[in-house]
Formats: structure tokens, sequence, C-alpha cells
């Protein structure tokens, strides 16, 4: 009986198997969080790429009727715009998770900035960070334009700049074992690409506003 003990504690056949059970663990775990770290970049950046293509597609949008060389641009193309950005955001389900909300800043007659109009659309409670349709800067010296602190974008006189923002509420894949949910946003703006008829607005055309008193994916 003794010889076996002493025999049994020489041995170091399981040695490994046991280093390997204490070490699984931890590699999991890093593997696990890795793994999490990795899909949240990835959703970073296919939402910045995302607003990025929203706001240069809002720049480009619009029609030219009859021989007139101004564009003019219709609720349908707010829609049309919106359908896009869903389709290319793909596994984001960005209207069900999200909000995108455009803002057309501009110039009024005193040369103040103004967001003329403002479309929204998702599912997401958010809303702009610079202000909502009508704020103006002759009405409120405080707006100078959108955009963070010491990077204010503003429009030129007679031009319009398409500022887009998404909102968009980021769900950990194991839940909040090592990251909580979180709120990513995004924001780009492109000066309006082709001639377009300011004046004329946002026109109607029998397509529903995606009005931004509405929080819906529909």
């Amino acid at each position: 009986m003794n010889n076996r003990m002493a025999q049994l504690l020489r041995s170091k056949s399981g040695v490994a198997l046991v280093e390997f059970a204490y070490a699984l663990p931890v590699f999991l775990a890093l593997g696990m969080y890795g793994s999490e770290v990795a899909y949240l970049t990835l959703q970073k950046t296919t939402l910045a790429q995302t607003t990025v293509s929203i706001a240069d597609n809002a720049s480009r949008m619009g029609t030219t009727l009859n021989n007139d060389i101004s564009k003019t641009i219709f609720e349908s193309d707010i829609t049309q715009l919106v359908a896009g950005a869903d389709i290319q955001a793909g596994a984001l389900d960005i209207l069900q998770n999200g909000r995108i909300i455009i803002s057309s800043l501009e110039q009024d007659e005193n040369g103040n900035q103004r967001i003329a109009w403002q479309r929204c659309k998702g599912a997401k409670t958010a809303t702009s960070l610079y202000g909502t349709e009508g704020t103006n800067g002759t009405k409120d010296p405080a707006f100078t334009g959108m955009g963070r602190t010491g990077g204010k974008i503003q429009a030129a006189s007679r031009d319009a700049v398409m500022y887009v923002e998404v909102t968009y509420a980021h769900q950990p894949i194991f839940g909040d074992m090592f990251l909580n949910n979180k709120t990513l946003y995004e924001e780009a703006a492109y000066n309006v690409r082709d001639t377009r008829d300011l004046s004329a607005g946002l026109v109607a055309d029998g397509t529903p506003k995606a009005d931004c008193n509405v929080f819906s994916a529909d």
C-alpha cells in the first residue's frame, strides 16, 4: 500500500490535463471577450459607413422638372433614401434598433443658419443633438450651425448641407457578461452636389411624411 501511494505521488501522467483544466476557463473567457469587442467594432464600422452613405445619397437626390436646372426633392426621395440605408446596414436592422435623422441645413434671409426641414425614421427614441425643424439662428443666436464644438458646419448662401445623425442600440452577444448595452451614434454631412430648389423645400407627393414625432420602423 505504501509503495502504491509513493508511486501515485511521483506520477506526472495527469499534469497536462490538470493544467489544461485550469487554463481552459481563462482562454475561453478571453475568446468570448475578444468576440464581443470584435462584434462591437464591426457594428460601429458598419454604422459609420451607412451614415456617410446616407449623407452622400441625400446630397444627390432630387428630380429636375421641365426645363428647370434646379432639382426638386420630394417626400418619396426620403422614403427611398431610408429604405436603401436599411438594406445597406443589413443585419443591423437599423430601423428597428436605431433612428435616422436627416436635416437640411441652410441659410435664412438674414444670412443665419437654420434647419429648413428635418425627417426621421426608426423605432429608437432619439432626437437630433442640434435642434429640430425650424431651429433658426435669427431667433436663437446660439444656433450657429450643426456639429460638435470647434467643428461646426455651416451652409453657404443659396446652398444646403445634408446633415445625417444615426443612433443605434447595440446589444452584446453574451448579454452584460463582458460589455453593457451601448447606444452608438454617428454623424456625417455633405454639401448638396447639384443646384437644388431650396425655396420649394421638401415637396409632398402623397408619400407618408417621415415625421420626427413618430418612433416606428414602419
